[in-house]
């Protein structure tokens, strides 16, 4: 049996969505154009344009090397921790919370592999942090971005209104990684951190690239900007695309599908118009509950046509990131890019209580707030 095959029966989440879009194609037909616009190419193209940048830093030596020099300047596990939360949701609200994460796991991931940090751990916090620090802002995640167009919110007042939520659930991911990380002093693998040399052209031609990459995906030109990418590292670094993970791409192609078209279902869409989302617990609830099974993006795209105030709504598919991994698809790209053992396991027996303990707690500070 081919490699490629055995890789590939181990991708369910990729054969379970790949299966209910195949299923709901059957059941219920729609035009081409309909499924092309599920399948968000610009999203799917950006995010193939940061995987091959991302690959890129990697393989140039730049990440190992940005690790040496940081865990020699932090010499405690929990201060480690807090300074790699911190760093992941303020670049979170920034280069959005995939870049975010496209930078920081595989930085976690070098720091491990010469140091005694919990990496696993570590990264579940991270996918916590995005969560929390692309709350703020409207360019932070996918579903801020589709909310603020559609309120036409001024910037500003886009995060004064998110700055609660996104309060509560900064300080609760703090509170965590001081609670949940080592008190342990950095034990540093001498022998390894001087194994890493650095190419100093694929860092720049990599950086650089990331840098057009962001700028273009803030222009919505994703798919113009990663097939300029392709042609560089086809000429230059044609390893680099031979090592992207190629299977994630088509697993958000296969979630895209799969959930985009569940959610337009005409029996859906017929349930939302009975739930009284005019009550304001009843909404986020919905938001939340409705997060925890198709994802946060679709979530947003199925109530926004119901929801009678889009501000909470935004509150509601944001806190709805927590919980099970495809509450977010950021959770999904951090399991990804960790590659650890029971990693799913680990985040949902801390993400899960989060929800539990978050959930109540950013409804009753935005309700007391506004």
């Amino acid at each position: 049996m081919p490699a490629w095959i055995k890789r590939l029966a181990h991708e369910r989440l990729l054969i379970a969505f790949a299966l209910l879009a195949i299923a709901l194609a059957i059941i219920d037909p729609q035009p081409l154009a309909t499924h092309q616009r599920w399948l968000q190419v610009p999203t799917l193209a950006g995010l193939l344009g940061l995987m091959i940048c991302i690959q890129g830093i990697r393989d140039s030596g730049l990440v190992q090397h940005a690790a040496a020099a940081l865990i020699e300047r932090v010499h405690s596990l929990r201060g480690l921790g807090v300074l790699l939360v911190s760093a992941t949701a303020l670049l979170s609200m920034v280069l959005t919370n995939d870049v975010s994460l496209f930078l920081l796991v595989p930085l976690t991931l070098a720091i491990g592999s010469i140091s005694n940090l919990p990496v696993m751990r570590t990264v579940v916090l991270e996918a916590l942090a995005v969560n929390a620090g692309s709350t703020l802002s409207p360019i932070g995640n996918p579903q801020n971005l589709l909310l603020w167009q559609y309120t036409h919110l001024p910037f500003l007042e886009f995060v004064q209104k998110m700055l609660p939520a996104f309060g509560v659930m900064f300080l609760l991911v703090l509170l965590l990684t001081l609670v949940w990380m080592p008190r342990d002093r950095v034990i540093l693998h001498a022998e390894d951190i001087d194994g890493h040399p650095v190419s100093s052209s694929q860092a720049i031609l990599s950086v650089l690239a990331l840098i057009s990459m962001v700028v273009m995906m803030e222009h919505n030109h994703a798919v113009i900007g990663a097939l300029l990418l392709l042609v560089p590292f086809a000429l230059l670094e044609f390893g680099t695309l031979r090592r992207i993970d190629w299977l994630l791409l088509a697993t958000f192609a296969a979630i895209f599908l799969g959930l985009g078209h569940f959610a337009e279902l005409a029996s859906v869409q017929h349930a939302l118009a009975n739930i009284n989302l005019e009550n304001p617990l009843t909404l986020y609830a919905s938001g939340i509950l409705a997060s925890q099974v198709i994802s946060n993006v679709p979530a947003t795209v199925l109530l926004l046509r119901h929801a009678p105030d889009p501000m909470a709504l935004a509150v509601a598919v944001n806190v709805g990131g927590f919980g099970v991994a495809i509450g977010s698809l950021a959770n999904l790209i951090a399991l990804r890019l960790a590659k650890q053992p029971r990693g799913m396991r680990l985040l949902h027996a801390v993400s899960i209580p989060f929800l539990l303990v978050c959930a109540p707690l950013v409804y009753l500070v935005t309700r007391w707030l506004t």
